[in-house]
């Protein structure tokens, strides 16, 4: 996992340099078909991918985003009215029967479909209008790093061509460099927090959200502790009551919009006790955790979450636990 993660830079780079063309067509296949309304079919770290490219395009091309559920074809073979939408399905293996059931499914009802895979030839490019290769090389840990963040990174160059936008295709370009800076940030201050707890929070808000889906993932899989991602609103209601002194949370902040209103809610957290850190220089009592900006808040989520996979790797050994294998878990799921 760990050379997997100090690959994250450099498969960046591969994909924007080599796969250029698949991300140019796809996304002016979409321009053209120009859709009131883009689905997305994915599980686990894809489905996070997903949400991230969700804000995105709900943030820059006003097109609203739905995540469909793959068993409504593969178990219950109902069809979706989708002309004149469009899908993108995400899978690191490109064969799992649901996926591509649902990616079917959208295709015969009328959607412009784009398959988003790390494994050439995979079954879902058949039943799709475009296919994109990741190029993150062979993955061997169960655990998806390098193939999430260019999963992540494919969805938003995709986007970048599909709006036209010379901002993101800019912060894309330079988006490498950052990540080699992002792997190296020291996040063991929160290691500390977490040695007397099996159970945290994680927030976020916007593209931020389904970073913090990711690390929740991340804390169960490799390390077996308990995370529960929330947005930093959603927290104030039900989630508050667990809050104790010396709960710890872990505030993945984004440089955008959403930022005022994540120190608001930690610095409520904190206030009732919480062990909090978070990724913002403006945080007051709050532990910061060091950061790699990007200098766009579509690309900042990105450098995030790969200074956590460094974490959480180094996090899982200290445990004594080994994040290449993980109990009960393999590296492909094949689910219906």
């Amino acid at each position: 996992m760990w050379r997997e993660i100090r690959e994250i830079p450099g498969a960046a780079a591969h994909l924007l340099r080599d796969g250029e063309k698949t991300l140019t067509a796809a996304g002016t296949a979409l321009a053209a078909h120009d859709p009131r309304l883009l689905a997305t079919v994915a599980r686990g770290s894809s489905d996070h991918a997903a949400s991230l490219l969700k804000y995105a395009t709900e943030l820059t091309a006003g097109v609203p985003v739905a995540s469909l559920g793959p068993s409504i074809a593969s178990i219950y073979g109902a069809r979706l009215r989708l002309a004149g939408a469009a899908a993108i399905a995400i899978s690191q293996s490109g064969k799992s029967p649901d996926i591509v059931a649902m990616a079917e499914m959208a295709r015969a009802a009328g959607a412009l479909t784009i398959a988003v895979t790390n494994t050439a030839g995979a079954p879902i490019g058949s039943h799709c209008d475009h296919t994109v290769d990741i190029l993150a090389g062979e993955e061997r840990s169960v655990a998806a790093t390098k193939t999430f963040v260019n999963s992540a990174l494919a969805g938003l160059s995709i986007l970048a061509h599909w709006t036209g936008s010379d901002e993101l295709s800019a912060a894309l370009r330079s988006l490498p460099s950052h990540l080699e800076k992002a792997v190296g940030c020291d996040w063991t201050p929160l290691a500390a927090a977490l040695l007397r707890n099996e159970s945290l929070y994680i927030l976020g808000r916007g593209p931020g959200m389904a970073i913090a889906q990711e690390a929740a993932l991340k804390f169960k899989e490799t390390s077996g502790v308990h995370a529960e991602a929330y947005s930093a609103a959603e927290v104030m209601h039900g989630p508050m009551a667990l809050v104790k002194p010396g709960f710890p949370v872990l505030a993945l902040v984004v440089r955008d919009k959403s930022e005022p209103s994540m120190l608001q809610a930690i610095e409520s957290l904190a206030a009732r006790g919480a062990t909090v850190f978070a990724t913002s220089e403006k945080a007051g009592r709050e532990a910061a955790l060091p950061t790699a900006p990007t200098g766009h808040p579509l690309t900042d989520p990105l450098a995030l979450i790969a200074s956590f996979y460094g974490f959480i790797e180094a996090f899982a050994r200290a445990r004594g636990l080994d994040p290449d294998q993980p109990p009960n878990l393999r590296k492909v799921t094949e689910t219906l």
